[in-house]
C-alpha cells in the first residue's frame, strides 16, 4: 500500500499508512524512503533513514541504494560521504548494488576522482557499475573518459544497456565527433537497439549536436514509435542549427500528438522564434505557455525574453522580466543583451547597475553585452569604467571578455589601447583579430587595417569570413583592386566564395574600383544572393552612371522574390536621376510606403529633390523640400544648390545657400557654388560680396587629393604638393600636359573654383593642374606598365 500511494503520488497517505502499521520491518522503511525519493522529496528521505536508524532496525543494500540516491539528487557530499562511512562500517561496501550506488553520488557531487578510485577498486562490477562511472565521467565534462571506460568495458565483456549508450552518444555530442558516434550507432544496430526509443533518441541528440540535422532527422523518422525527449532533441537541434521554421513545424507535430510537452519542448519553440524572428509565432507559443504549468519555469521565462528581445519587442520583453518570480543569472543576461540588441544603449546600463545593486555577480555573457553597449554608443568613460569592474572580478583573462573589450576600444576610436590591449593578451582569438582590422576600418584608417591582416597571417591565423569581408571593404575603400584579386584568390582556395556575405563585399568592392565586369561576373556566379548582394550590385550601376542596368537589376531582384530595402531604393533614386526618369523616380519614391512597406528617409528625399532638379522642375523641388514630414539637412540643400548651379536659377540657389549656412556656417562649398552661379549671372556685385564673406570668415577652399599604389607603396597628392621625392620630375609632366590640354580644347570644371570676371590664368593653371594630376599618373601608368590607378581626383 505504502508503494501503490507513493507511486500515484499520494504521500500523506502512504505516510498515514506506514504509521498506522503496528511493526514495521525494513521493506516497509525501505519502501517509505523510496516513496519520498520517488516524488523529489530527497530530504524527507533522508529523515525517515534518521528515523529507521534511532528504531534500530538493520539496514539493507536496499536501503543505502535508495539513501545514496537521495544524496545524489541533493549533490549533498557531505552526507553522503557520512552513509558511504556506515556502508564501509557493516560490510556493505562490497556489495555490488551498495558500490554502484556510492560512486553514481560523488560523481553526482561532482567528485569524479573519488568515484573512478571507488570503482576501480570495487571487487565485484557489472554493468550497472559500468553505466554509473561512464554517466558519471560525462556529467563532470570527461567526455574522452568516458568513451575510455566504455572501450574497456567492452574489452572485458561487459554486456550494454539504454543507459550507457545514451552516455556515450552524448560524449559524441560534446565533443562533436560525428565519425565515432555514426560507429558506435552501427554499434547499437548490431546489438539489437535499433528500435529502442532511448538510444534512438540519444542518436538523434548526438547528430542534431553534430549539425548531421538530415541524418537526425531521416533517424527520428525512421524510429517505431516517439517520446517527448525524441520530439525534444529534433526540435532543439533544428534551433540550435538556426533552422528555425523546421524547429517551429517539429514543434506543433509534437502538439498533434498528443504526448505533451515541457520546459525543454517550449525553450526549444521559443528559440525557434528567436531565430526566424517569429513575432506572431512567439505570440502563440507564449498564450500556450501561459495556460500550462511551465509558464513560471524560469528557463521557460528566460526562452521567451529572449524571443520578444530578438523579435525586437522590448516592451513584451520588459513586461515578462518585471513579472518574473524569480530571476537568475540568464534572465538578467536576457534582458540586457535584448536591450543591447535594439540599439538602447542606455537602458542596458541602467540594467546593468541594477543587478550590480541586486549583488548579482555578471558574467562573461553579461559584460559582452554592455561593452557592446558602451562600443555602439561610443561611451568611452563608461567603457573604461566596465574594464576596471572586469579587471576587480579577475575577468580581464577571459579571451571572449578580452576580445569585447578590444572591440570597445576601436570603436571608440581608441585603437593604441586596443593594440595594446591585443597584444596583452595571453592568447589571441580570431574575435580580437577580427575586432582590430574592423575598428582600424570603421575609424577610416584603411591602410592600417591591411597592415594588421597581414600581422595576422604571419601569425598563422586562418582568417573567416568576417575578416576577408573587412578587408575587401578596404580594398573598397582605397581602390587597391590589385590586394583585392589577391583576397579574392584565397577566399576561392578556401572555397569560402559561398558564403552570401563574402560574394556581396566582392560585388561592392570590384564597383568601387570601377571594375563593373569583374562585379557582375561575381553576381551571376554567386550562388546564393541575399539583399546586401542586390544592393551592391544595383548601387555599382548606379554609382558609374549605368541607370539602365541598375533598374533591371532592381527589377529582376522583384522578380527573384527578393525584398528591398531603404539602401535599395537610394540607388534605384539614383538610377532614375542620372537618366532623367522622372515619373518613374516618382513612382518608385511613392511605391516604398505603399508597397514595400518602407517610410522614406531623408537620403530618398534628397535624390527626388535631385531627379526633380535635374528636369528643370526647381519650384516643384523647392515645393517638394518645404512638405517633407521632417526638417531638411545640408544634403538635400547641397543637392538643390548644385542643381541651381546646371540650371542658372539665381533665387532658388539663394534661398537653398542661406538655408545650407544656417545649418553649416563654415561649409566653403556653399559660397563658393553661389558665388559662381552668381558669376555667370553677371551679378559682379553679389561675387564681390561672397568673396568678401569668405575672407572675413577664414574660410578657404580645400584642395583636392588623389592617391596611387606604386609597387604595393601608396603615394598620395594634393594640388600645389611639393613634398614627394619625386615632385620636380611629377611638374615637369604636369607642365608638358597642361600645354597637350589646353591645345586639345580641355575645359576645366570650376564648379568649386571662385569666379572672378575674368579668371586669371595662374586660377586656370590650378584648375588645370588639380585636374591634370590623375590623367598624368594615368599616362605613367600606360608608360612604366607598372603603376596601378586606385583613385580618382575628388572633389572636396
Amino acid at each position: 500500500m505504502i508503494f501503490g500511494y507513493s507511486s500515484c503520488g499520494n504521500m500523506s497517505v502512504a505516510q498515514a499508512v506506514f504509521d498506522s502499521m503496528p511493526e514495521k520491518d525494513v521493506i516497509s522503511w525501505n519502501s517509505l524512503i523510496s516513496g519520498y525519493l520517488q516524488n523529489a522529496n530527497h530530504q524527507m528521505s533522508i529523515d525517515v533513514f534518521l528515523q529507521m536508524g534511532r528504531a534500530g532496525i538493520v539496514l539493507d543494500s536496499t536501503t543505502f541504494a535508495v539513501l545514496l540516491k537521495a544524496c545524489s539528487s541533493l549533490e549533498n557530499y557531505n552526507v553522503g560521504i557520512q552513509v558511504h562511512g556506515l556502508a564501509v562500517r557493516m560490510g556493505f561496501d562490497y556489495d555490488v548494488v551498495t558500490g554502484s550506488a556510492i560512486l553514481d553520488m560523488y560523481a553526482k557531487c561532482k567528485n569524479l576522482s573519488e568515484s573512478l578510485q571507488f570503482f576501480r577498486e570495487m571487487p565485484e562490477k557489472n554493468w550497472v557499475s559500468w553505466s554509473a562511472v561512464i554517466a558519471g565521467c560525462v556529467q563532470n565534462e570527461e567526455l574522452v573518459g568516458g568513451l575510455e571506460l566504455f572501450k574497456e568495458m567492452q574489452s572485458e565483456g561487459i554486456g550494454v544497456s539504454q543507459s550507457v549508450y545514451a552516455s556515450v552518444f552524448r560524449s559524441c555530442a560534446g565533443l562533436s565527433a560525428v565519425r565515432l558516434g555514426s560507429q558506435l550507432h552501427a554499434h547499437a544496430l548490431k546489438a539489437d537497439f535499433g528500435s529502442d526509443i532511448i538510444v534512438g533518441t540519444a542518436t538523434v541528440d548526438m547528430y542534431a549536436k553534430c549539425d548531421r540535422l538530415l541524418d537526425a532527422r531521416n533517424l527520428f523518422n525512421s524510429l517505431p514509435i516517439h517520446n517527448l525527449q525524441s520530439y525534444n532533441a529534433i526540435i532543439v537541434g533544428y534551433a540550435r542549427s538556426y533552422q528555425g521554421l523546421e524547429a517551429y513545424k517539429m514543434f506543433w507535430f509534437l502538439l498533434k500528438s498528443g504526448l505533451g510537452f515541457d520546459e525543454i519542448s517550449l525553450s526549444g519553440a521559443f528559440s525557434a522564434c528567436a531565430v526566424m524572428k517569429g513575432y506572431l509565432e512567439g505570440i502563440q507559443v507564449h498564450g500556450l505557455a501561459i495556460k500550462s504549468t511551465f509558464w513560471s519555469n524560469v528557463c521557460v521565462s528566460n526562452a521567451i525574453l529572449d524571443m520578444y528581445g530578438k523579435c525586437g519587442a522590448l516592451t513584451e520583453a520588459r513586461c515578462v522580466f518585471d513579472e518574473m518570480e524569480r530571476r537568475d543569472a540568464v534572465s538578467w543576461n536576457a534582458i540586457i543583451a535584448a536591450y543591447e540588441q535594439n540599439g538602447n544603449e542606455e537602458e542596458t546600463s541602467h540594467l546593468f547597475v541594477r543587478m550590480l545593486r541586486l549583488r548579482m555577480e555578471p558574467d562573461e555573457f553579461t559584460y559582452g553585452s554592455v561593452l557592446k553597449a558602451c562600443a555602439g554608443q561610443q561611451g568611452l568613460n563608461r567603457g573604461m569604467e566596465v574594464h576596471t569592474r572586469i579587471i576587480k572580478s579577475g575577468m580581464g583573462f577571459d579571451l571572449f571578455v578580452g576580445s569585447v573589450i578590444v572591440d570597445m576600444y576601436c570603436k571608440c576610436a581608441k585603437e593604441e589601447e586596443a593594440e595594446k590591449l591585443h597584444e596583452r593578451m595571453g592568447e589571441q582569438t580570431m574575435v580580437s583579430w577580427n575586432a582590430m582590422i574592423s575598428g582600424f576600418s570603421l575609424n577610416e584608417q584603411s591602410e592600417e587595417a591591411q597592415k594588421f591582416f597581414s600581422r595576422m597571417l604571419e601569425t598563422g591565423f586562418k582568417p573567416d569570413s568576417f575578416t576577408y569581408a573587412t578587408v575587401l571593404d578596404t580594398c573598397a575603400n582605397l581602390a587597391t583592386v590589385g590586394l583585392g584579386k589577391q583576397i579574392h584568390a584565397q577566399i576561392i582556395k578556401h572555397e569560402l566564395q559561398s558564403d552570401v556575405f563574402i560574394s556581396s563585399t566582392l560585388v561592392d568592392m570590384y564597383s568601387k574600383c570601377g571594375q563593373m565586369q569583374d562585379s557582375r561576373l561575381v553576381f551571376e556566379k554567386a550562388p546564393k544572393r541575399d539583399f546586401v548582394t542586390w544592393n551592391a550590385m544595383i548601387c555599382g550601376y548606379a554609382q558609374h552612371g549605368h541607370g539602365e542596368e541598375a533598374l533591371k537589376i532592381f527589377e529582376d531582384m522583384q522578380l527573384e522574390g527578393v525584398k528591398p530595402n531603404h539602401a535599395t531604393f537610394v540607388s534605384v533614386l539614383r538610377a532614375c536621376a542620372h537618366m532623367g526618369l522622372v515619373e518613374k523616380g516618382l513612382h518608385y519614391f511613392h511605391a516604398m510606403l505603399s508597397k514595400f512597406g518602407l517610410d522614406p528617409q531623408l537620403e530618398h528625399y534628397s535624390c527626388v529633390v535631385d531627379i526633380l532638379g535635374r528636369s528643370g522642375q526647381l519650384s516643384v523641388a523647392l515645393k517638394f523640400i518645404d512638405e517633407m514630414p521632417f526638417q531638411a539637412d545640408d544634403v538635400i540643400w547641397r543637392t538643390l544648390l548644385s542643381i541651381c548651379k546646371l540650371q542658372g536659377n539665381v533665387e532658388v540657389a539663394k534661398q537653398a545657400a542661406n538655408s545650407l549656412l544656417q545649418l553649416d556656417p563654415q561649409d566653403s562649398a556653399a559660397y563658393i557654388l553661389l558665388s559662381n552661379i552668381y558669376a555667370e549671372a553677371g551679378m559682379w556685385d553679389e561675387v564681390s560680396k561672397m568673396r568678401k564673406t569668405m575672407r572675413y570668415s577664414g574660410l578657404k577652399k580645400e584642395p583636392g587629393c588623389s592617391w596611387i599604389e606604386v609597387k604595393s607603396k601608396l603615394h598620395m597628392f594634393l594640388v600645389g604638393d611639393k613634398a614627394h621625392p619625386r615632385c620636380n620630375e611629377i611638374y615637369e609632366k604636369l607642365n608638358l600636359l597642361i600645354v597637350e590640354m589646353k591645345r586639345a580644347g580641355y575645359v576645366p570644371d570650376t564648379d568649386f573654383v571662385l569666379k572672378d570676371e575674368e579668371t586669371g590664368n595662374e586660377q586656370l593653371e590650378e584648375i588645370v593642374e588639380r585636374s591634370s594630376a590623375v590623367y598624368s599618373k594615368k599616362c605613367m601608368v600606360k608608360q612604366a606598365k607598372e603603376l596601378q590607378l586606385v583613385a580618382l581626383s575628388v572633389k572636396p
